[in-house]
């Protein structure tokens, strides 16, 4: 059966070329592999001096180095003689329908992109966002970590966060505090601001420039409003809110200015 056979011709015509082929193939592969990581390790190096943020290079280079590693693929395997025409049209028809079924994951991956390139806030920062409020701790590329004022950490998908909107609170170094304090139209007005005037230049956390602002905003129904706006570092807001709230309290109670309560006069006409 085997003795009609030409095994030279074999060697000569299927053997010698396949094997060839495959060496080429294989060659191809290895050298592209090399210079996969070597655009890789370029592009990354060329992001990091532009200061782009860290998670991004990672991202990005995974994204670039799978993309290389497929083209590399596809090229060895076209050098074997194979058809890659329809191969590519498989990888694109796989690639649209992963697509479609992750719209989600992407749009959440576009915003996280966004969200790195552009910075609106860092980690570290107090944000509100969704209704929610906390501090930054993690941004990754799908979705960011807060961890709220009673310590309890939220996930928000980077998607909601982009296309909503982000209050950074702790974006400048400085902060106003915005507060009002009713006193009672019976009370001495002079004497009511000379008081507030008092607590705040007592109090070291309140900058000098730009200066606080101690303003009548309203005459409410059961009360003349004050506005007290003092100027603080950001960090010091929270405690200094809660600080002048207390101090000027007590300091009203002190001095006989009254903090009236929501109250209506009603005068009956006594039929005669």
């Amino acid at each position: 059966m085997f003795q009609n056979l030409d095994v030279d011709k074999i060697i000569a015509e299927f053997i010698v070329p396949w094997s060839i082929q495959l060496a080429l193939a294989l060659v191809i592969f290895i050298f592209g592999l090399i210079v996969a990581k070597f655009i890789v390790a370029l592009v990354r190096r060329a992001m990091q001096r532009a200061e782009i943020d860290e998670i991004l290079v990672k991202f990005a280079g995974s994204i670039l180095n799978a993309l290389l590693l497929l083209f590399v693929i596809i090229a060895a395997i076209s050098q074997l003689g194979v058809n890659t025409t329809s191969l590519v049209a498989i990888f694109g028809a796989a690639g649209l329908a992963i697509g479609l079924s992750l719209q989600s994951s992407l749009q959440n991956f576009a915003a996280g992109v966004m969200l790195v390139m552009f910075r609106p806030f860092k980690i570290g920062d107090r944000i509100e966002t969704g209704g929610v409020e906390g501090v930054v701790k993690v941004i990754s590329i799908f979705s960011t970590t807060l961890m709220t004022l009673d310590n309890k950490e939220v996930i928000i998908p980077n998607g909601s966060i982009y296309s909503g909107t982000i209050i950074n609170f702790t974006s400048s170094d400085i902060r106003r505090v915005d507060m009002v304090f009713g006193i009672g139209y019976n009370d001495d007005i002079r004497k009511a601001r000379d008081v507030i005037q008092t607590i705040l230049e007592a109090d070291q956390r309140i900058l000098k420039d730009p200066s606080p602002q101690i303003v009548v905003i309203e005459l409410g129904d059961s009360s003349v409003n004050f506005g007290v706006r003092p100027w603080v570092n950001s960090d010091d807001y929270m405690d200094v809110k809660f600080d002048i709230t207390e101090n000027i309290k007590l300091a009203f109670d002190k001095q006989g200015v009254s903090i009236p309560f929501p109250q209506m006069d009603v005068h009956m006409n006594q039929a005669a």
